[in-house]
């Protein structure tokens, strides 16, 4: 691909670094941005720059927050001693959008993917089981893909709170077997987060 400039070549190159954009959609994304007036670029730059400068993560669950402590967790109406294990901060959003669930959450950020370098020490399942051991927590529902990877997971995270006086569920079987979890229907997801089950009978039917 022939390009009338540098600098109209490097926006492309950064454009096509994201997901699923390729590069006659990042020359669309650029070509459209040069038509705007210089204002609307500069807004729409620094809308990034603030994003990656000001956002965190949660002290509490590793979700994503304007401040030390996510809305979630420093919310009173929420169930602090229900805590839903997630993998990323998209299936947290999934769940929420359910208006299922009054818990709170913990994104593990992740989860173990031998095949891809991911071990249990990339993940925040240290200080989850952290969280286990305050004992003021009642349940953990593990809410992850219905994978290999989250299956193996859930198996791990499941020998780690053996030891505390905490109830482990995970979502009912409404997510098909290899779904990912923020592909699911809101019903679906609902469903399988009200109607979980304890997590050793998922190993007995096994």
């Amino acid at each position: 691909m022939n390009f009338p400039s540098r600098l109209v070549e490097d926006a492309v190159n950064e454009f096509a670094k994201l997901p699923g954009v390729g590069r006659k959609t990042a020359l669309r994304f650029v070509l459209h941005l040069l038509r705007k007036d210089p204002a609307e670029v500069e807004k729409f730059g620094s809308t990034f720059i603030r994003l990656r400068q000001e956002l965190k993560h949660c002290h509490t669950c590793h979700n994503i927050s304007e401040s030390e402590i996510c809305d979630i967790c420093s919310n009173p109406r929420r169930d602090p001693a229900t805590v839903c294990i997630v993998e990323d901060v998209r299936d947290v959003m999934a769940i929420e959008n359910t208006n299922q669930y009054t818990g709170v959450y913990h994104v593990l950020g992740g989860i173990i993917s031998p095949m891809d370098g991911i071990g249990p020490g990339d993940l925040s399942i240290d200080h989850l089981v952290q969280r286990a051991s305050s004992g003021t927590i009642r349940e953990m529902i593990m809410a992850l893909s219905t994978t290999m990877e989250g299956d193996t997971t859930n198996f791990y995270i499941y020998k780690r709170l053996k030891e505390f006086n905490i109830s482990v569920s995970t979502i009912a079987r409404g997510i098909a077997i290899g779904d990912e979890l923020e592909y699911a229907d809101e019903v679906t997801l609902g469903r399988s987060i009200v109607n979980r089950v304890p997590y050793e009978k998922t190993i007995a039917a096994k």
